[in-house]
């Protein structure tokens, strides 16, 4: 199985498994940045047997302080939700949304990072589907599975902290260009990105809702300064939508780092440097 076929899957493979009656578990992440609570959404049209989870509730933990607005959840309480959801040993999983990918590519790492295996996100999200959906909500049978990483933060995929970011060879910013330049700071403290970091916005590994073909992949990411040789960290506002080039990168084998608080816990932290303008990378 190919690294892409690892990591993403179409939704002509998902509707022929679940046509042969193949046990696939469905999770459904609308997530946007301007409406968090994707419950009302997911109750007007799901995929027959998804289960609503909440970014926002269930893939994050607000009451940890210090980093940043989305903080990852611990081990023992996303075991708690993925049993809700109906989550099985031996059993896929499959994660969805309808916007820019970001739910379902932080399902995918927080889950991933967990430990839990077989994990992948539905290529181009709802809209990719063609068949039939689903009204109201759906009540799993209770899930089994046993979450193997209690620390997300030292979990099964690679993390940086604020204070090792400086070492690392290539670090994406995955924000949209007038934040990354420090034009417009909706959310965080300041304006600008991390000193020496390279804008590759989140949206631009996508194309019509779906990641772009391996080769534009490549392309889009070599430009950019990612080789095999050079270690790779990504970060955004809050770790979300980092997850989306963390997902990208992994499907054309590209292992990298996430930044979890990402801009919003640095520029938390007493005198963090800040950069403004369209940036230079890193020289090295």
């Amino acid at each position: 199985m190919g690294t892409r076929e690892q990591v993403l899957i179409s939704a002509d493979e998902l509707a022929r498994r679940l046509d042969a009656g193949e046990p696939i578990t469905l999770l459904d992440v609308r997530w946007e940045l301007t409406r968090p609570d994707g419950r009302a959404a997911y109750e007007q049209g799901h995929l027959p047997g998804a289960v609503y989870v909440s970014l926002d509730d269930e893939l994050s933990d607000h009451r940890v302080e210090g980093r940043g607005r989305h903080p990852l959840p611990a081990g023992s309480d996303l075991q708690q939700a993925a049993r809700r959801w109906g989550v099985r040993t031996g059993v896929p999983v499959v994660v969805y949304d309808n916007w820019n990918g970001a739910g379902s590519a932080r399902a995918w790492w927080v889950l991933t990072a967990a430990g839990i295996d077989d994990v992948r996100i539905l290529d181009g999200g709802l809209s990719a589907w063609a068949g039939e959906l689903q009204t109201g909500t759906v009540d799993p049978e209770p899930g089994d599975i046993t979450v193997r990483h209690q620390d997300l933060y030292a979990g099964a995929r690679r993390t940086v902290t604020s204070d090792q970011v400086a070492e690392v060879g290539v670090l994406l910013d995955a924000r949209a260009p007038d934040r990354f330049r420090g034009d417009d700071e909706p959310l965080d403290p300041a304006a600008g990105h991390i000193p020496g970091a390279v804008n590759v916005p989140s949206t631009s590994l996508l194309a019509d809702g779906g990641y772009l073909g391996n080769d534009d992949l490549d392309r889009v990411l070599r430009e950019s300064g990612v080789a095999a040789d050079r270690d790779v960290a990504v970060y955004c506002g809050s770790g979300v939508t980092a997850a989306v080039t963390v997902a990208a990168l992994a499907a054309v084998g590209v292992d990298a780092a996430l930044f979890p608080g990402s801009w919003s816990q640095w520029t938390a932290e007493p005198n963090r440097p800040v950069e403004v303008g369209p940036g230079q990378g890193r020289k090295r």
